[in-house]
């Protein structure tokens, strides 16, 4: 069971899977927030027109209707 050891097995990167565990901890907890904050964390978006608004609502997602 020793070689079960997360410090002493290797993933990619030369990164110990306790490593790897860690940064993908953060990774999530990083897009967690980011997700909660919306556009807010972003301070250089500009609003949305009315024009870019109709144009979203008419056209959608599925292209022209």
């Amino acid at each position: 069971m020793s070689s079960d050891d997360p410090d002493k097995l290797k993933g990619p990167g030369g990164l110990t899977l306790r490593e790897i565990h860690e940064q993908v901890k953060k990774s999530a907890a990083r897009d967690r927030e980011a997700r909660a904050t919306g556009n807010a964390a972003n301070p250089l978006t500009q609003p949305q027109s009315r024009w870019q608004r109709f144009v979203r609502y008419a056209w959608g997602r599925s292209g022209r209707r």
